[in-house]
């Protein structure tokens, strides 16, 4: 625990909303401890049921429960902010959009290549902003893919890993660098952990390389609709992450990249990645994390526009001169995504990159800081492992909640 972050934290959230925080993290311990996470994976099963008779974990019917004292135990492990390679308060290029904007005709759908990918790291690499890269694209090739970014950005990097010669690649260029993170959504709805990507999991942590845990349940779907509620669920699916990669490899480096969405009913319950609401959701995560003194990525700066137009950029300026107010640690999707993060912008990075480059902390928005909310936790508890949509707090809070 950084108690100097949770003094800077009151004076800048207020001791309400750091409250609330407090009060997420231990919601989130009782998420692990009472209703578990569903789990296949006969390597991460078995490092649990070596806590088993210390009452400190319990694996029943592929699921684990997690005690709060295993939990805090593995968060003593995790190397903090200032032993990691990359400093507070950076903008990434991050994401993996499936398609590429063409923003000479003004539509998007165009399938990217390998070009595409040069171009985000040289820019990436060119401007001082941006303190480093993931995907931004999807190419079907990984190890190609990785080879684009490293041969053209010297910068900290993040990617996915799912196959053995990506894995031995990605050792490689670890060795070499020492500046990478490998991307995991370990999780999904409800609090089951991603099969497809588990066995990958596993071996990379052994193999020593950084783990970017990412975890993205949607308040009013799969989370409650409520600032606790998402960050709660948010908080406890990659708390398993950290926790499963300590077991595995106690003093490993974990990535927190929690991120907290909001189901939008004015747009057919997609998520929003354009509201204010969005950007002070994250920068919240980001600040639980940085109290815990984990390293941590969130999202932010992105929008719900579909074309990069005034609007999208107005979204940017807004997410930047929120963050740079309230501070982090890592921040992706912060230049070049439209809308659902499906389209990337050659044209909107480039103009983000120069948002980012003069907007100050004056420039943010009033924003009403949210305290702790019961009825959040008592979604979670009446719902367990359903959905919310039709959660009487999901109907009681639209319109009140995430509105702007």
């Amino acid at each position: 625990m950084n108690l100097v972050q949770m003094e800077t934290s009151r004076t800048l959230l207020g001791s309400a909303t750091v409250d609330m925080l407090m009060k997420v993290h231990d919601d989130a311990l009782w998420i692990l401890e009472n209703m578990g996470v569903g789990c296949k994976q006969p390597d991460m099963l078995d490092v649990f049921r070596q806590f088993e008779a210390d009452g400190k974990a319990i694996v029943y019917d592929n699921r684990v429960y997690i005690m709060s004292e295993l939990v805090r135990d593995c968060l003593a492990k995790v190397p903090g902010i200032e032993q990691f390679f990359v400093p507070r308060n950076s903008f990434f290029v991050g994401g993996t959009a499936p398609y590429v904007y063409d923003d000479a005709v003004g539509v998007g759908g165009v399938l990217p290549t390998p070009d595409h990918v040069k171009r985000i790291a040289q820019i990436a690499e060119a401007n001082p902003v941006v303190a480093g890269m993931g995907r931004g694209l999807k190419l079907k090739n990984e190890v190609d893919q990785i080879d684009v970014m490293v041969d053209n950005c010297t910068k900290p990097l993040y990617y996915a890993v799912t196959s053995e010669r990506t894995l031995e690649r990605a050792k490689q260029i670890y060795q070499q660098r020492g500046k990478e993170m490998i991307v995991f959504c370990l999780t999904r709805p409800p609090l089951e952990v991603n099969e497809n990507f588990s066995d990958n999991f596993v071996q990379v942590v052994r193999a020593g390389l950084p783990v970017f845990i990412s975890a993205m349940p949607m308040a009013g779907i799969s989370a409650p609709y409520c600032y606790n509620g998402v960050l709660a669920m948010t908080h406890a699916e990659v708390l398993f992450g950290i926790c499963t990669a300590q077991l595995l490899r106690p003093g490993h480096t974990c990535i927190h990249a929690g991120f907290p969405t909001i189901a939008d009913p004015r747009f057919e319950y997609n998520p929003n990645y354009g509201l204010k609401s969005h950007f002070m959701l994250n920068l919240l995560q980001a600040h639980l994390n940085l109290i815990l003194d984990l390293p941590t990525f969130q999202s932010g700066c992105t929008t719900n526009e579909e074309h990069p137009t005034e609007r999208a950029l107005d979204d940017a300026r807004t997410g930047q001169a929120l963050c740079k107010k309230y501070g982090f640690h890592m921040m992706r999707h912060s230049f070049g995504f439209l809308r659902h993060l499906v389209d990337f912008s050659f044209a909107k990075m480039e103009a983000a990159i120069r948002i980012a480059e003069e907007v100050t902390a004056d420039e943010a928005p009033d924003v009403k800081m949210p305290i702790y909310d019961e009825r959040g936790m008592e979604s979670i508890q009446r719902v367990g492992l359903g959905m919310y949509m039709d959660d009487s707090l999901t109907t009681a809070n639209i319109g009140c909640v995430f509105v702007d």
